[in-house]
């Protein structure tokens, strides 16, 4: 059921109407003696999940037992980060979620309900793995804070997938990565019926039923003149309130161009994106809207390495991003990326498919580093000069030179594409 939920386009939530909403919708649940909440890492700090996370802490007092941001394959938080996104909750409440130790296997998804779903672009079964945490922990309540907005691997974020790939084992992270790459990105982003969301939403409904979660899901919107006002928060713990925050996500998130893109420059915030891992949702959110053979440049100061995790980070620097075929190629002769599929599924992800150019500018990555993986380089100083993104709102400018250039400064939270496109995806 839905406990709480508000929202339209023209909604702006204040940190103070997200706290009374949080509050309201704790009211309608019953007592709850043991609490485990699960927001986000920092890498997503525009869901207000920091804040969520203090309200709760303040509306439950000493029955939130533990706090564990839910990484993924994401590297875990250090104490000042912590610090940074939660504010002055107690340190010791946090735990870290070992993505491939800490795990235990719920059961499996069918290999036939996926085979089925994903138009037999996988045929696998997916396991349903949750960090022991959530099992083992003896908790009476487990509030799943996070973001709903357009996303590369599941189509809309959040929801099942903040426990499923959020505190996810090894095995289902890998090929959950890989559903949704070998189904189709382009097909999904934005939409909140696709193959991974179904299998998700199995696992929960027929696998998992007695988690006893509850969703606290946002909707953030990245406006032109820079802010990011909270248009929507829904409270609930089925898959409505995932429904309802997903079509407001998609007016709000989803921005449909009159033409496409020749040339994109993209600034990646170097609080938020460290990896190619991570910085390449410039890539994923905006090459619907690049036009053939047009240019995506990448402002990227904090990126510094490819991968989050070392093994990730070493098949990244071996195959780079070098598109679907060569991807498909190269699994059939290494096993290691057999077993690491959500490396296989990035590697798609990262290209263009030939398509458009890759410039990226990173902070901490050498010329001969950059282009070893396929993308091309630039210094980031002299772009940065050339474009000047600092203060500039998103949309139209024009370079030092005086030529044109679309400059989007929020990555994470849209999904941009040419009117064609939109249509043919609706």
């Amino acid at each position: 059921m839905i406990y709480f939920q508000t929202g339209s386009p023209e909604t702006a939530l204040t940190d103070a109407d997200l706290r009374a909403g949080l509050f309201q919708a704790l009211e309608k649940i019953s007592a709850r003696s043991k609490v485990l909440v699960l927001p986000p890492d920092g890498t997503r700090a525009h869901a207000h999940a920091g804040e969520l996370t203090r309200f709760a802490h303040e509306f439950l007092g000493d029955s939130v037992e533990a706090i564990m941001p839910a990484l993924g394959t994401h590297v875990p938080m250090t104490p000042e980060q912590l610090r940074a996104m939660f504010g002055d909750l107690p340190l010791e409440l946090f735990r870290p979620h070992r993505w491939r130790e800490d795990i235990v296997t719920l059961g499996e998804v069918p290999a036939e309900f996926v085979k089925d779903v994903s138009d037999h672009a996988v045929d696998y079964a997916w396991p349903v793995q949750v960090n022991r945490l959530l099992v083992e922990g003896g908790f009476d309540l487990i509030l799943s804070i996070g973001q709903v907005v357009p996303h590369e691997v599941v189509g809309m974020a959040n929801h099942s997938k903040n426990i499923f790939v959020g505190t996810g084992g090894s095995e289902g992270i890998h090929k959950s990565h890989f559903l949704g790459a070998a189904y189709g990105m382009e097909k999904m982003m934005g939409h909140a019926d696709t193959p991974v969301r179904r299998v998700l939403n199995y696992a929960a409904e027929k696998i998992a039923p007695e988690l006893p979660v509850v969703y606290v899901l946002t909707v953030v919107e990245a406006a032109a003149d820079g802010t990011c006002p909270v248009r929507g928060l829904f409270i609930g713990d089925d898959v409505e309130c995932f429904e309802a925050a997903a079509a407001l996500s998609r007016q709000v998130n989803v921005f449909e161009l009159e033409t496409s893109l020749a040339r994109a420059v993209v600034w990646l915030d170097p609080d938020a994106y460290h990896s190619t891992w991570l910085g390449n949702k410039a890539i994923y959110r905006t090459r619907m809207a690049m036009a053939d053979e047009g240019e995506l440049i990448v402002l990227a100061p904090g990126v510094e390495t490819f991968g989050e995790d070392p093994e990730i980070d070493r098949l990244i620097r071996k195959y780079g991003y070098c598109g679907t075929p060569a991807v498909r190629a190269a699994m059939e002769q290494d096993e290691t990326l057999q077993n690491n599929l959500s490396a296989a599924a990035h590697l798609i992800h990262g290209s263009s498919e030939g398509r458009f150019t890759i410039t990226y500018c990173p902070g901490g990555l050498t010329r001969e580093e950059t282009e070893s993986v396929g993308f091309k380089y630039a210094d980031l100083e002299e772009t940065l000069q050339r474009f000047q993104p600092e203060g500039r709102s998103d949309g139209w400018h024009t370079d030092a030179e005086g030529e044109p250039f679309y400059l989007i400064t929020q990555p994470g939270l849209g999904l941009w594409c040419g009117s064609e496109t939109q249509e043919n995806e609706s």
